[in-house]
């Protein structure tokens, strides 16, 4: 953990986390950082994400624990439906060689995110230390995937961590035009039936503002994160008629 002089102190597995308050400030080499250590076990992973904490690290390096002053979300009413999108939605509807599903493939979804090239690294934070957390994760029927498929392949997707009615956008991929944002579009469908309020995304991105995403403060999304994790979560199941509620946002 950190103490209140700034200092990274070093969590042991079963160690409480501390207070997201104490996490790094703006001004400092790595804002949001809160700790170092503990594991990647299931019960280390749904206490820090009800903290509205994640874990993200190098190769290398020990699991660093994040809880940010500004959170990156993405109001599920605010999903930015361009007009390019909707015309690859309306080709996609009309090949019948094209399907979404949902944890079909998860494992094959979260390697291909690992294995996805991001603007400005050179790596991935999606080791197989990552891997094997998240997939223990979805065994328990918490960490679920979104999946595009064409001809019978998996072109695109992206994998997320459902609590309650609390939902953590982790990441995506794509090998085609607009794959992870049918994708996204959806994962927002299915909040909006389900009356989701919020996609959590982390860290603020171009593209992710480009979408409709926003930043909230730290206080407000762990105050919002209190009201939901305890919620009845909504069925993971995809609705035959795609996009039927995302298609009415404008």
């Amino acid at each position: 953990m950190t103490d209140r002089q700034g200092q990274l102190i070093w969590l042991e597995p079963g160690d409480p986390f501390p207070a997201v308050q104490w996490a790094w400030g703006a001004d400092s080499s790595a804002p949001g950082l809160l700790a170092a250590g503990a594991d990647l076990s299931p019960d280390t992973l749904i206490q820090a994400y009800r903290q509205g904490i994640y874990p993200w690290y190098s190769p290398g390096q020990p699991a660093l624990w994040w809880s940010p002053p500004a959170r990156m979300v993405l109001p599920v009413t605010a999903f930015r439906l361009r007009r390019s999108l909707r015309q690859t939605m309306t080709r996609f509807l009309q090949n019948p060689a094209c399907e979404m599903r949902f944890d079909h493939d998860f494992e094959a979804v979260i390697r291909a995110c690992s294995q996805a090239p991001r603007a400005g690294q050179s790596g991935t934070w999606i080791t197989e230390e990552m891997i094997q957390a998240y997939l223990r994760l979805h065994q328990l029927g918490l960490a679920h995937s979104v999946e595009t498929w064409i001809d019978g392949q998996l072109q695109a997707g992206l994998y997320a961590i459902q609590i309650g009615q609390a939902v953590f956008g982790e990441s995506m991929f794509t090998r085609v035009p607009d794959g992870s944002k049918l994708a996204l579009a959806t994962l927002v469908d299915w909040c909006l039936q389900g009356g989701v309020e919020f996609i959590d995304c982390q860290q603020n991105t171009r593209h992710l503002a480009s979408l409709g995403a926003r930043e909230i403060a730290r206080q407000d999304f762990n105050t919002w994160l209190n009201r939901v994790t305890d919620q009845p979560a909504p069925a993971w199941k995809l609705n035959s008629v795609y996009w039927k509620h995302v298609s009415r946002l404008r």
